[in-house]
């Protein structure tokens, strides 16, 4: 069995939350993250297609926060986006209108959390 990088191992996480697969050098696609250490590519993270990766981390997100986002205090729906945020949900397209239905609250709010969180 082919030993797996260190590097590869200590993203597993990463990749899961995301809904994303780690693959092996050899494997790497143009469309991949290519994963480098010490300046060679080790191998590379596959992302989902389309919102797949974005509900995985509406879910993950979802469950530390102990409830579905819709029913959440204000507080606690912009520690949600934060939350959002530092995981890179909003890097998907459409990704700010899926957060906002999530959330049961308009586009403009979920500006408005960012960029609150922002100063």
């Amino acid at each position: 069995m082919p030993v797996r990088h260190p590097l590869l191992v200590a993203l597993e996480p990463v990749a899961t939350a995301l809904g994303a697969t780690l693959v092996g050098r050899s494997r790497v696609r143009a469309d991949d993250i290519p994963l480098e250490w010490e300046g060679e590519v080790v191998g590379g993270l596959r992302l989902p297609s389309g919102g797949a990766g974005l509900g995985a981390l509406i879910e993950a997100v979802e469950t530390k926060v102990g409830g579905p986002l819709a029913s959440l205090s204000r507080e606690d729906k912009q520690r949600a986006v934060a939350l959002l945020d530092e995981r890179g949900a909003f890097a998907y397209r459409r990704s700010v209108e899926d957060v906002a239905d999530s959330l049961g609250v308009s586009r403009f709010t979920v500006y408005n959390y960012l960029n609150a969180r922002k100063r």
